[in-house]
């Protein structure tokens, strides 16, 4: 297994496309650490059921829109396992609401924006340190197909957000590539068995966006688990400051 005797912290990692990428990296061999914020239930779940497929799992519970908690959360998981964090997935992020720009507050903005980018950067600000005195580490952001093409309606924040987190990868890894971190990002499309599209997008939209998909169908959180696998692994070792595109051709560069 590729990534056995590595460990992996991944945010948001309860339900959804986290749940799918931290299944994914056990199913490879790491240990995962899973985060969550509110729902301990499904957070404690989710790394009962990994802990069962053989590897460690053990959920976190912490609210990253703090700069303490993204530390305080590096330290937990650390000390728990006993070793430091080889891998971080920053997936936590929520689209809050649709909001137009014309009914836009500054608390929502601010929510917005420490949800899907406060929470990136110093939550790779927590784990870098450990990393750089090893020389080896790597670090993906969970980005979205909005960051390209500006979202659905009352989703501009939240796009801006994640085309913040792509420009951020880039900026890293520049910055990392001499420790020996590797920084790449990942931008799924619409991605069904997740809590998003049943929350924020209607039925009718879903549909004719899937008739726009080359593909002909939803992507699943293994999808984009799968990838993140990739990057963080030895096969991709000569890449770093990139992302993929998880789409099914509805987005192509």
């Amino acid at each position: 297994m590729t990534l056995a005797g590595k460990l992996a912290l991944v945010t948001g990692s309860g339900s959804g496309i986290g749940k799918g990428i931290a299944w994914a990296l056990a199913r490879q061999g790491a240990d995962v650490a899973v985060h969550y914020n509110s729902n301990a239930e499904a957070g404690e779940a989710t790394a009962r059921e990994i802990a069962e497929s053989g590897v460690r799992a053990a959920a976190f519970g912490a609210d990253l829109r703090q700069v303490a908690e993204t530390e305080r959360l590096a330290s937990e998981v650390e000390a728990f396992f006993g070793r430091p964090i080889d891998i971080l997935v920053n997936n936590a992020g929520h689209l809050v609401g649709r909001v137009a720009n014309a009914e836009m507050t500054e608390r929502h903005y601010e929510e917005v924006m420490n949800v899907n980018f406060k929470s990136c950067v110093f939550m790779s600000k927590a784990v870098i340190p450990a990393m750089a005195e090893r020389r080896e580490g790597a670090i993906v952001h969970v980005s979205s197909v909005a960051a390209h093409n500006g979202g659905g309606p009352g989703a501009s924040v939240y796009a801006a957000a994640k085309a913040a987190m792509l420009a951020y990868a880039k900026g890293l890894a520049k910055e990392l590539a001499g420790s020996g971190i590797r920084v790449n990002a990942v931008s799924p499309g619409v991605i069904g068995q997740t809590a998003f599209h049943d929350t924020f997008t209607p039925e009718d939209a879903r549909a004719a966006t899937l008739k726009t998909i080359p593909l002909g169908r939803e992507g699943a959180p293994e999808d984009v688990g799968n990838a993140v696998v990739y990057l963080v692994s030895a096969q991709s070792a000569y890449v770093t400051g990139q992302t993929i595109e998880i789409n099914g051709g509805m987005f192509m560069r």
